[in-house]
């Protein structure tokens, strides 16, 4: 519980400021939002991952496009070996990278 000790000649405006303050660096005001209402395992569930993805966007405009990154096409052709490997039971690896 937020707490201020009103100083002696301060006025009100200030000491509120700082009330406000202390209120919002210990998110109290995020907590009773968090707690007014239930959510369902199931809706938390989504609301989590669509605040992922929000995230995710956030990122890919921030540093750039998904498709400029090298890292994203290495990965994802490791990703699509790995399927072809279990698929042909056999090392498909070696005859990718060396067509490449």
């Amino acid at each position: 519980m937020a707490e201020i000790r009103l100083q002696e000649g301060e006025l009100l405006e200030n000491a509120l400021r700082r009330f406000k303050r202390k209120v919002q660096s210990e998110d109290i005001i995020k907590e009773v939002k968090r707690h007014s209402y239930y959510l369902k395992p199931g809706a938390k569930s989504r609301v989590k991952s669509a605040l992922a993805r929000k995230r995710a966007r956030k990122k890919i405009r921030r540093d750039g496009s998904i498709w400029t990154c090298p890292q994203f096409w290495h990965n994802r052709l490791r990703l699509n070996l790995q399927r072809m490997e279990k698929m042909s039971h056999g090392s498909v690896t070696e005859d990718v990278y060396s067509r490449i």
